[in-house]
């Protein structure tokens, strides 16, 4: 191959000759730093003409990709190795132009604008160059296309200056099928040419929002292992299919990725429903806890919401009464009373230590009980997060009343009274012993992550007691996967309404489980464990967990500084963010830095339909 015309077609698509423009203006764009959240922009703004066509406008999109010869491709070194260098770039907008259009004005008399604006209504309809124009603007993706004498394609990453006047192209289907997903397809070992939106037979997340009028589809693919480890985040409007796409990922992770666990914080209590499919799968072990013990299927049936279309189905119950009957729904079983943690005990003393500050002998007696402590800690493999044990509080109130003895306490000081009442701990104990109900504790909960559940949900609504859980549970992952240096299996939290847990600037509860949050999400990619957020209102949230997602899905963000937060954060274009504004639900803007294909990249996205996997499972439920 080593003619022009066969890599032009080859790799691009002129739209059967209709598809004729040239490169008008690169305008540089200046960087706005004059805010935090000012959102970035691209370097330059390109704008391109071609001549009209009617077939043409009905068949452009935003989000296709373009190529335009560049300087680098003029190079010597170029020249002598028969390379061609493109600048890619992604349509950011479309319009026509009429050249009568354009000449009136409103000060012009008004049964004129009129009469002009009538008679170009049938000029759209003509193929008519000459009055007619489309105009488009373009976005660099800060990557060129580069091939060789052989026809052979890469990309290399960097931005190279286009050659202004040079001629248009736009990359045909069959490149971006190959630049999207021929590495990812690899890296998760699906060699199908056929697509499907099976989730059992393929992998893909969705296809590409692009070439819409062709009868071919694009799917797209990503990497489950990069997605999870280095987290994921799902923004968009009540409505926009947050939960739909999540269930979809999910269904996905699970079929294709054997190695991989799922941990779901579920305020809403709409997960046992949305992967009804998936808990009724032999193959799946999982687990729903609730905040309350379901006495009967019908109890539980009726505590889960289902999406609106399955409101009024009855076998939307039935198929909630099955997973009941196959005995995969349990409740948290709350302490109710609570039996203190090395930790919470040491944080007692060092109290005690502070307020007895003006008194060095008492000082030295506490910090005598403290190092006790630590050191039981270290000499049995305790972690500070585990609660006492009978062993340890007669262990500890030795100690502690041989320390008062040693550095001479006054009998009616507070550190006394504390310390030689260690032995009341026991009660604590054997209350706490006989409250407990039937349910899961949180230690069963973490024995489940290492048994074979492969899905845990906690459909649990009250949000102070899903916090303590996201916070125990995060805390206890951490310290097993740092103890036991394990990287696998992948478990991935789920923190969907992530609003409910991760907000900014916060004390209290809420200000330890956005901190616990954060800490996974920090820590977590170098033992296995992995993050997904999923909101409708980003621009309140932790920032810096933000900044440790790697990929995101990003639908319709209604308030402008949604918007800017996202283009700060991920460096993505204003102009492409905007295009989410026309998106129906189930429509995504998908980019990763590590996940895709090409990376950093954003490309417009349909994702499968969650709902339709249900249906087809509830019928199949009929049939049986």
């Amino acid at each position: 191959m080593n003619n022009q015309e066969d890599i032009h077609e080859k790799y691009f698509t002129d739209f059967d000759g209709t598809f004729d423009g040239r490169l008008a203006r690169v305008i540089p764009v200046a960087a706005n730093y004059t805010s935090e959240w000012a959102g970035s922009a691209a370097r330059y703004d390109c704008r391109i003409k071609l001549r009209y066509n009617k077939e043409l406008m009905a068949q452009l999109e935003e989000g296709m990709l373009l190529a335009v010869r560049n300087f680098k491709g003029q190079s010597k070194k170029s020249e002598k190795e028969k390379i061609q260098r493109y600048t890619v770039m992604v349509i950011s907008k479309v319009w026509p132009l009429h050249y009568g259009l354009g000449g009136v004005s409103d000060s012009h008399y008004y049964p004129l604008q009129m009469e002009i604006i009538e008679q170009s209504v049938p000029d759209w309809s003509t193929d008519d160059q000459s009055t007619m124009m489309v105009q488009m603007t373009a976005v660099p993706i800060n990557y060129d296309l580069v091939i060789d004498a052989k026809g052979d394609f890469e990309f290399r990453k960097g931005f190279s200056y286009p050659l202004l006047g040079e001629q248009v192209h736009v990359i045909n289907l069959e490149t971006i099928d190959r630049i999207y997903n021929s590495r990812v397809k690899e890296a998760i070992s699906y060699t199908k040419s056929t697509t499907s939106s099976d989730p059992k037979k393929d992998p893909r997340v969705g296809t590409l929002r692009m070439f819409l009028e062709s009868d071919e589809q694009i799917p797209i693919y990503v990497d489950f292992n990069k997605l999870l480890r280095y987290h994921f985040g799902v923004f968009s409007f009540t409505g926009g299919g947050k939960s739909n796409l999540l269930s979809n990922l999910f269904r996905r992770i699970l079929y294709h990725d054997k190695d991989t666990k799922l941990v779901i914080f579920d305020i809403s209590c709409e997960y046992p429903f949305l992967l009804s499919d998936v808990f009724m799968d032999p193959k799946i072990p999982s687990s729903i806890v609730l905040e309350d013990e379901a006495k009967t299927s019908e109890h539980f049936a009726r505590s889960i919401v289902k999406p609106r279309d399955f409101e009024e189905d009855p076998r939307a119950n039935e198929v909630l009464k099955q997973i009941y009957d196959k005995g995969r729904v349990t409740f948290y079983n709350r302490p109710l009373t609570q039996v203190p943690t090395f930790s919470s005990l040491i944080q007692e003393m060092r109290t005690l230590r502070s307020d007895s500050s003006g008194r060095p002998n008492y000082v030295q007696a506490m910090d005598a009980i403290i190092d006790f402590v630590g050191s039981y800690c270290q000499t049995t493999g305790t972690s500070e997060h585990d609660e006492i044990d009978m062993d340890f509080i007669d262990k500890l109130d030795s100690i502690a009343t041989q320390a008062m003895e040693t550095y001479k306490v006054n009998e009616k000081a507070t550190v006394y009274a504390w310390a030689t009442t260690r032995s009341t701990l026991k009660g604590v104990l054997t209350r706490a012993q006989k409250a407990k109900r039937s349910g899961v504790t949180i230690k069963e909960l973490m024995m489940k992550l290492s048994g074979p559940e492969r899905v845990v949900c906690i459909s649990i609504a009250d949000p102070d007691t899903i916090r303590d859980l996201v916070i125990k549970m995060t805390s206890a992952a951490l310290r097993y996967r740092k103890k036991s240096f394990e990287i696998k299996p992948q478990i991935l939290f789920v923190f969907d309404e992530a609003q409910e847990f991760i907000p900014s600037n916060v004390s209290g509860q809420l200000g330890q489980c956005s901190a616990a949050v954060e800490r996974l999400l920090r820590q977590g990619r170098k033992y296995g464990l992995g993050g997904a957020i999923a909101t409708q209102r980003i621009a309140y949230l932790n920032t810096n967990i933000m900044q440790q997602l790697h990929t995101f899905f990003v639908g319709t963000l209604p308030r402008p500084y949604d918007r800017t937060v996202v283009s700060s954060s991920f460096q993505i274009d204003l102009s492409i963010l905007d295009k989410t504004l026309e998106f129906p639900p189930g429509s995504w803007l998908l980019s990763s830095y590590i996940a895709t294909g090409l990376d950093n990249v954003p490309v417009f996205v349909k994702a499968d339909n969650s709902e339709d996997v249900l249906k087809q499972h509830l019928n199949s439920l009929n049939q049986n």
